[in-house]
Formats: structure tokens, C-alpha cells, sequence
């Protein structure tokens, strides 16, 4: 591990450890808007074909490792003034709502005793989507195989959709399927037949899915981390929309076409009623332009995904991404520290994508976006291939590109402002010849060729440009703010990374001419956007931008397996709950500079300090990991 200690967060110190203020802990809080998250949801009565509706018990138990106070406020579940600690009021009304599991066909066969007291008043619906890894292609078997909907909750204009994982195993798992007979849950005789969630993969995706969210990246979030016991949980997860393009493919698919406008129309209206699309979600053209947004989103979510090193498995016809172009499922997502945009999972029988394929799999589900949109307008299910190059492809095409540069702009510390006068601007084509020279350096590979990793291959990156970004703006100008030229060398030596070898690193020829061509580039548009001489407040915020957006110890995929291994021994080791809790959402803000929410813990307890500490120097031993 690291020897480098990482800064306890600035509220941290033995003078500001100790206890809440009394009045906090005296006022009663209201936890009432809990119990409006009671199963129901508006799918279940305008797609009843598109879901399993199953009675729910109560299990009664459980430990909450992991509670998101910002999210629970974002939904009005708890008021804006809450403290960041479990009181045990909130624990019990978390426990009473979401440790629950299905009654499932095995249960209900075998005539499992349920005390009617333990069972919930209305039943949770398990929804179809159309999932490639099952036999039945068109989705008549498949969708959530051990999770459940929790239903919905309204606050301040939006509308968020709760759904739970590891709450028993339904019959649309490929468990289920591959077995063709109802499971009891827990068994573990079929593979994705268990119905339950393992503890130390919910972790992770409440750290990932929060890093994310506070990024600026559109994603699920987690709510809520229940630990049942022998290493499985329940994970609570909530969005503005979690439902997935597979969700309406599958209807595409069989052709139905009365459901698939059902399906679509509730999705359309979720959208306009969150006061994301602005236009009448009744309008003759509804269809056409719904499918035009998507297509912005996800050309904006893809480019992100890239320019950020995040690999996320868009394939499986919608399967693991959301409607509205975000992130669902972790279990399939990695962010990089370097641009190893050859790594590819290896899952069993195939090996996956990769980053640089994320764009054409991104596009390819506009294009089945747009064909839906034919069908239900005219009728006609046309042939996918007639809609490579429809209006959504166009509109997809051109805001991937733009998006691209935004986000290179402001990864080198430029203002949002500032990068949208350059590409609008006479300045456009220094962009294209700064990006260019760019990648030409971050995608260079080692010349040591592809490694078998343990759950795929890669050949990896041999430089850490993100690095290079950081460090650039202190090289750029002397003590007297006069920009000066950066020899290839110094640069070569602040973005050489622990994947480059000897051979990768010999600064002749073709390198160097790359380097020199890079730095020159940036120095003009540098100089073009600051001045040649730039006010000392000016340098400082560009600096301060840069250090912000390209900062030491991100996380990534391996590291993160770290961070929850150390979570969990801390755990072992008797840390306690909230002191648990509050380690993480340190740990969550650390990885947002610049981007964390205005509530701040007034108090951090010496064990919650001394756990955050640890989890930074594990993310900067892994920084350039995949």
C-alpha cells in the first residue's frame, strides 16, 4: 500500500470530535413519507403484461451499513435539515420499508408459513425486459430476476422510481428459466438463481454510483445498504427514471405494438412531468422527438463515458442502461485510470466491448429507438438497417463529437463558458489540433503487447495524461506569470505511467515529435483563452480548475474492490455504524472536487477519519489500475 498519507477532510480534528448538538438529538423527526413507498406503481396498471406482481413479507431484520442522506432528502423521504446520523427511528422505518423479499412461486407452492401480520398490503411487481444472455430472445422470459420495485415517491416537481435487489429470486431469472420450475430463494443448484444480493457488491455500487452522481453523470443511486447476514444484503436504488430501453424492446420485438405505445407513453410522460423534456407529451410527433432527445442523451452520456474512462457494457439490446442515458447495474461497470480502451471482460462464453466500441453500441440503440418510433407511428416495423442514418443518427453523431471537446476543454481546466466560445468560435480548428495531438498520447499502447488479467485481457496504456493535465498549468508560466515552453522530458516524466516499459519511453523519433506537438498546441490555445500574461486570480482558478478535474487517486474498478474489502474489515473490527457511514461519505466527497453538496459533517469521529484515510491511500495506490 501507499505510504503517502492523504489530508484528513478539513471539518476533521480531535477539537471538533464528539457528539451532536442536543437539540438535534432531542427534535422529533417526521419519517412519515416512508410509508407512501408501498409497492405501487403506474406501470402496473398501464403495462400489466410487463410485469410478475408478487406478495411481499417482512423480514424484520437486518443492519443498515449504508444510508444516502443526500439522496433521502433529494426525495423528500427525510427533511432538508436532518443530521448525517441514524437515529434509531430512521433505522427502524429503513428496515420496516425495505427488508422485505418476495412470496415468491416456490413459497407459495410449497405453502411456506407466513403469519399474515409479516405480509405487506399490496403486492411488488418484478418487470419483463428483454435480456440477450437468455434463451428467448424477444424477452418473453427475462427482467428482474432477484429485485423488486418499491414503487414511487413525488417531491418538490419530480418523480422517483425505487426499486430493491436481493429480495428473492422471481421466475424471470435465468435461474428460474434454466431450470423450468420455480426456485426457492438462496439455493444456489442454478446459476443467477439465488435471488439474493452479495453485501460487498452493494457497497460498491453505493461508492461508484454516488462518485458518479456527484461528477455530474447521470446514474442510479443508492439509497440504502441492508446487511441480512452471512454476506448477502438487500440494495436500494432510486432515479427519476430507472426504467431501461429493454423494457419497451422487448415489446418491439414480438411486434406488439399496443403495448409498446403504452410503455413508451408512460415514459414520455415521466420525462415531461420531471420537467426534463419541455414539449406537450401528448403531441401527434411525440414519438419522433422523444426519440431525438434520446439521442442527445445518450451521445452526451457516451462521450462522457470515454473521455472519462468509464467502461459500461451498452450492449444486450438496452439491457444495462437507462432510457434517459444513464447508468444501471454495476456489477458491469469499470472507470479506468488510464485509457486502457482494450481491456474486455471476459464473461464466459464471450468477451465484451470495449471503450472504444461504447460509441457504435450507444448508436446502435438510437437506431432501435428511432425504428421503434416508425412502428408505432405508421405501423410498419421497418428493417434496422434503413435507420443507420435517420434524423436521431444525425442529431447523435453531431453532439457526440461536440461533446467529446467540451468535455477535453474542461478536463484542462477551461470554464463550461470558455470551451463553448471555442467550438462555436474562429478558435474551433486550435481545438481539433489540440485534441488531436491528444489522443495521439493517451491512446498509445505498451509495447509489451495484451495481458490475460483475471476476469478478461487488456494491453494497457502507457501514459497517465490525466496526470500530465494536472501538472501542466504549474509548468506553463514562470514566477512572473510569462508562458514558457515545457521540454518533452519534463512532460514525459509527470505522465509516465507503472504500465510503461523502457521500450515504451524512448524519447526519439515519432515520440518526442508527439509530445513537442501536443505541448506546443496547448501553450497556443492556453495563452490564446488566458492571455500571455494572465491576472494572477485568473492563473489560480485555472490551476484550481485543472487539479479539480483531474485529481490524484480517482477511483477505479480494482481499487474499488479494495475499498470495500477495507470496509468490511472495519466492520469486523467493531467500527460502528454511523462512524462506518460517515468514512464512506467522506470518502464519496473526496471524489468530487469541487462538486460536493453544500451540507458538510460538523463533527467527524476519530474512527470515521482514520477509515478515510485508508480508503484515499487505497485509491492512489490503484489510481492507474482498469
Amino acid at each position: 500500500m501507499s505510504k503517502r498519507l492523504a489530508t484528513r477532510p478539513a471539518s476533521w480534528s480531535p477539537a471538533n470530535s464528539g457528539s451532536p448538538s442536543r437539540k438535534n438529538e432531542e427534535k422529533r423527526w417526521d419519517y412519515s413519507s416512508f410509508d407512501s413507498v408501498d409497492g405501487r406503481h403506474p406501470w402496473q396498471d398501464t403495462v400489466p403484461e410487463g410485469c410478475v406482481l408478487y406478495p411481499v413479507r417482512k423480514l424484520n431484520r437486518g443492519q443498515v451499513l449504508w444510508f444516502n442522506f443526500h439522496l433521502a432528502k433529494d426525495m423528500g423521504l427525510i427533511s432538508s435539515d436532518h443530521p448525517h446520523k441514524m437515529t434509531p427511528e430512521l433505522d427502524k422505518k429503513i428496515i420496516e420499508t425495505f427488508s422485505i423479499q418476495i412470496v415468491n412461486e416456490w413459497d407459495q407452492e410449497n405453502g411456506a408459513p407466513i403469519p399474515p401480520s409479516q405480509l405487506k398490503p399490496n403486492q411488488y411487481m418484478a418487470t419483463r425486459y428483454l435480456q440477450l444472455q437468455h434463451s428467448d430472445k424477444q424477452g418473453r422470459t427475462s427482467g428482474d430476476g432477484r429485485g423488486i420495485w418499491n414503487g414511487t415517491i413525488r417531491h418538490r416537481g419530480t418523480t422517483w422510481d425505487i426499486s430493491s435487489r436481493g429480495t428473492g429470486v422471481t421466475q424471470l431469472s435465468p435461474g428460474a428459466v434454466e431450470a423450468q420450475r420455480p426456485l426457492k430463494t438462496g439455493t444456489e443448484e442454478f446459476g443467477y438463481g439465488c435471488g439474493l444480493a452479495d453485501t460487498t457488491e452493494l457497497i460498491g455500487s453505493a461508492l461508484f454510483s454516488e462518485v458518479f452522481h456527484r461528477n455530474g453523470l447521470s446514474t442510479e443511486r443508492v439509497l440504502a445498504v441492508i446487511d441480512l447476514g452471512r454476506g448477502v444484503g438487500i440494495g436500494v436504488r432510486a432515479a427519476p427514471n430507472l426504467f431501461r430501453p429493454a423494457h419497451l424492446f422487448l415489446w418491439l420485438k414480438q411486434g406488439e405494438r399496443g403495448t409498446l405505445a403504452r410503455g413508451f407513453d408512460l415514459v414520455i410522460r415521466r420525462q415531461h412531468d420531471n420537467g426534463v423534456w419541455a414539449w406537450n407529451p401528448r403531441s401527434p410527433d411525440r414519438y419522433r422527438r422523444a426519440v431525438n432527445e434520446i439521442a442527445r442523451e445518450f451521445a452526451q452520456f457516451a462521450a462522457r463515458l470515454e473521455r472519462r474512462y468509464i467502461f459500461a457494457w451498452l450492449d444486450w439490446d438496452g439491457d444495462n442502461v437507462l432510457t434517459n442515458a444513464g447508468i444501471i447495474d454495476y456489477g458491469s461497470i469499470r472507470q479506468f485510470g488510464l485509457r486502457h480502451d482494450q481491456y474486455r471482460y471476459d464473461d464466459i462464453d464471450r468477451f465484451s466491448t470495449n471503450l472504444n466500441e461504447q460509441r457504435g453500441k450507444a448508436r446502435f440503440t438510437v437506431q432501435v429507438f428511432a425504428q421503434a418510433a416508425e412502428f408505432l407511428e405508421s405501423g410498419r416495423k421497418e428493417n434496422l438497417e434503413k435507420f443507420s442514418q435517420s434524423e436521431a443518427g444525425r442529431i447523435f453523431d453531431r453532439e457526440f463529437d461536440l461533446e467529446l471537446r467540451r468535455e477535453f476543454l474542461r478536463q484542462i481546466g477551461l470554464e463550461a463558458n470558455e470551451a463553448e466560445a471555442l467550438l462555436a468560435g474562429p478558435r474551433k480548428r486550435a481545438v481539433e489540433t489540440l485534441y488531436t495531438s491528444f489522443l495521439k498520447l493517451e491512446t498509445l499502447k505498451t509495447k509489451a503487447g495484451q495481458k490475460k488479467l483475471p476476469d478478461g485481457v487488456n494491453r494497457p496504456a502507457v501514459f497517465n495524461m490525466r496526470r500530465l493535465l494536472r501538472d501542466l498549468p504549474d509548468f506553463m508560466f514562470d514566477e512572473n506569470r510569462n508562458l514558457k515552453n515545457v521540454p518533452a522530458d519534463q512532460a514525459l516524466n509527470s505522465m509516465r505511467s507503472s504500465f510503461a516499459k523502457r521500450a515504451d519511453l524512448k524519447l526519439r523519433g515519432s515520440l518526442k515529435f508527439k509530445i513537442d506537438h501536443f505541448l506546443k498546441a496547448y501553450g497556443s490555445l492556453v495563452s490564446e483563452v488566458l492571455g500571455e500574461k494572465p491576472h494572477p486570480s485568473k492563473l489560480r482558478a485555472w490551476r484550481q480548475r485543472a487539479r479539480n478535474k483531474n485529481f490524484e487517486g480517482r477511483i477505479t474498478g480494482n481499487g474499488s474492490e479494495y475499498l470495500v474489502e477495507e470496509i468490511v474489515k472495519a466492520r469486523k473490527r467493531g467500527v460502528a455504524l454511523d462512524d462506518l457511514r460517515q468514512a464512506i461519505e467522506l470518502y464519496i466527497s473526496s471524489q468530487a472536487p469541487g462538486n460536493t453538496p453544500a451540507t458538510k459533517p460538523a463533527v467527524v469521529s476519530t474512527a470515521a477519519g482514520d477509515l478515510f484515510n485508508v480508503l484515499v491511500n487505497i485509491s492512489i495506490e490503484h489510481e492507474e489500475d482498469i
